[in-house]
């Protein structure tokens, strides 16, 4: 590579860096997986290096707007494989090791990266899901979420208030203190430890549910658990014969309490919880070990 070649690359880096952490933010948040979300911005990086920066009116507009297109053309092309999953489907885990992907500061759902919202989001169509983020999270005026779909002002309304009024339908929204959600999972892991029928049974919410996540790679529920009771002889039966002879690390997932198991080095579960910091609502326990692999 010529002197020339590396001055002429070098603003091309240097933009492509300053934005990254927003790109970030909006791949993981379209795909729910880590991995995927880094080819994403490998292929988006490809694209602006071979882009005449000076004709780009606005870097950050034209780098979001590419991320966006190559995450709903990703979503569509996956979107059979999708169906077909083995079992429930979970977002690859986001562990908070650093700073998780950022949105706006001025967005109502600017922190959520939780589970619980990742999974509603899954349900929505690619453009559904883009125009909502870019929207709801990234504060983008609908003038540019048009102009990133290649729709209507109009359209871009309609998909983002029938994907508002699906989130706002199926999300459970959940305040809870980190000491007091730090508490529970305690709470939790002990009652599992002593096989504590009654103590598990007093921790979960009515409506409290187990979801799985092991995508036909490694043995695990294929359904949804529902309710105390189903989850209490779940719980039992799983740390009894599976769980207890791995090593726990507290962590935060997605921005809820959780734990990582691991087995010597390699993780075999990423557990989260939802939690309202009183009672439990959601477990989700990812063990396809493809989405455990950045762990």
């Amino acid at each position: 590579m010529n002197a020339n070649t590396r001055t002429t690359m070098a603003p091309h880096t240097a933009t492509f860096q300053q934005h990254r952490p927003r790109l970030m933010g909006v791949a993981y948040r379209m795909l729910g997986s880590r991995a995927d979300a880094e080819d994403v911005l490998q292929d988006a990086w490809l694209r602006w290096q071979s882009t005449d920066a000076e004709r780009v009116q606005t870097a950050e507009a034209w780098l979001v707007a590419t991320v966006t297109r190559l995450c709903v053309d990703r979503l569509r092309a996956a979107r059979t494989e999708r169906e077909h999953y083995s079992g429930p489907w979970l977002p690859e885990p986001w562990i908070a090791e650093a700073t998780a992907p950022p949105a706006d500061a001025r967005a109502e759902l600017a922190s959520d990266l939780s589970i619980a919202l990742l999974v509603v989001l899954e349900r929505l169509s690619p453009d559904e899901r883009a125009a909502f983020l870019l929207h709801d999270v990234f504060d983008c005026d609908y003038a540019e979420v048009a102009m990133v779909l290649d729709r209507s002002e109009a359209a871009c309304r309609q998909l983002v208030h029938r994907a508002r009024t699906q989130v706002r339908q199926d999300k459970v929204r959940f305040t809870a203190t980190p000491d007091a959600a730090q508490a529970l999972l305690h709470r939790f892991v002990d009652a599992m430890r002593a096989q504590n029928h009654e103590a598990l049974l007093g921790l979960f919410a009515q409506d409290a549910t187990w979801t799985p996540d092991g995508g036909g790679k490694v043995p695990a529920a294929t359904k949804v658990l529902r309710g105390p009771r189903a989850l209490t002889r779940f719980a039992v039966a799983v740390w009894r014969l599976h769980l207890r002879h791995l090593t726990l690390q507290e962590v935060q997932i997605n921005g809820t309490p959780g734990l990582v198991l691991r087995e010597g080095t390699v993780p075999r579960v990423a557990l989260a919880l939802q939690t309202d910091g009183t009672r439990i609502h959601g477990i989700y326990a990812v063990l396809n070990p493809d989405k455990l692999r950045g762990l």
